[in-house]
Formats: C-alpha cells, sequence, structure tokens
C-alpha cells in the first residue's frame, strides 16, 4: 500500500508562514493560527510543504485504507487560502453570513481575511471540529 504523500514534517508553522512572499498573505495566515488554534486547541504543525494543520484525527479513505489528517488545516494557495475545515462545517446559515467565499469538498476558499467575517469563520471552524469529535 502506498505511503500517504502529506504527512507530518519537521518543518514549523511560523518558518513557513514567515517565508510567505506576501505581507498581507502572511499576516493573514498568522490569524488564521490564531483562530484554528482557539477552536482546536492544539499547536500548528506542518503537513507536507505547505499545510499547516491543528491536531491529528484517523481517517478513512473510500477505498478502506486509513490514514491521519488535521482536524483542522489551511494552505496558502495561489489563487486563494484554502481551509481545510471538512464538510461538517458546512452550515449554511453561517456560511451565508461569512462573506465572499466559495466551496469545495471539505475546503472553504476565500481570497482575503478581510473579505470575510471573522466571527462567523470562527463559529464555522468551531462547529468543525465538535462535528469531527463527536
Amino acid at each position: 500500500m502506498a505511503e500517504p504523500k502529506t504527512k507530518l514534517t519537521k518543518q514549523t508553522a511560523a518558518s513557513f508562514i514567515k517565508s510567505l512572499p506576501d505581507a498581507q498573505i502572511r499576516a493573514d495566515c498568522a490569524k488564521i493560527v490564531e483562530l484554528m488554534k482557539e477552536a482546536t486547541r492544539a499547536e500548528p504543525q506542518m503537513w507536507g510543504t505547505s499545510i499547516v494543520g491543528f491536531g491529528i484525527r484517523r481517517i478513512k479513505y473510500a477505498g478502506g485504507r486509513e490514514g491521519d489528517w488535521p482536524l483542522l488545516g489551511f494552505s496558502p494557495r495561489k489563487q486563494n487560502l484554502t481551509l481545510y475545515l471538512g464538510s461538517g462545517a458546512q452550515d449554511p446559515v453561517l456560511l451565508e453570513k461569512l462573506g465572499k467565499h466559495s466551496l469545495g469538498k471539505g475546503c472553504l476558499y476565500i481570497k482575503r481575511l478581510s473579505e470575510v467575517d471573522v466571527p462567523t469563520l470562527k463559529k464555522l471552524m468551531k462547529t468543525a471540529v465538535k462535528n469531527k469529535k463527536g
């Protein structure tokens, strides 16, 4: 069976964020770290080369294979900030209040933190953690 490509590394989240070239993205990522630390009560860890994750949970893939994945995580991608919240955080009422975003399977995409309502984002994160631990 193949090893998962995305797994915990020894790189620190702080050094990763500090290395980002765009000052606004660095500031947004620093704030997201605060929010996710509060929601998970876990310290940030790097998963692969570009995902900052919080906590660990065991997931089972459709094919039956199992692996570890963060409770919550994010990655500053070229097009947007990708927040890995899982499908448990896709509450239609909260998403309507969130502001400018798009959704993927288990992912929430935003351009800038200034384009969303941060208290609503915080609620979505807490909902995601509750649903995964639940």
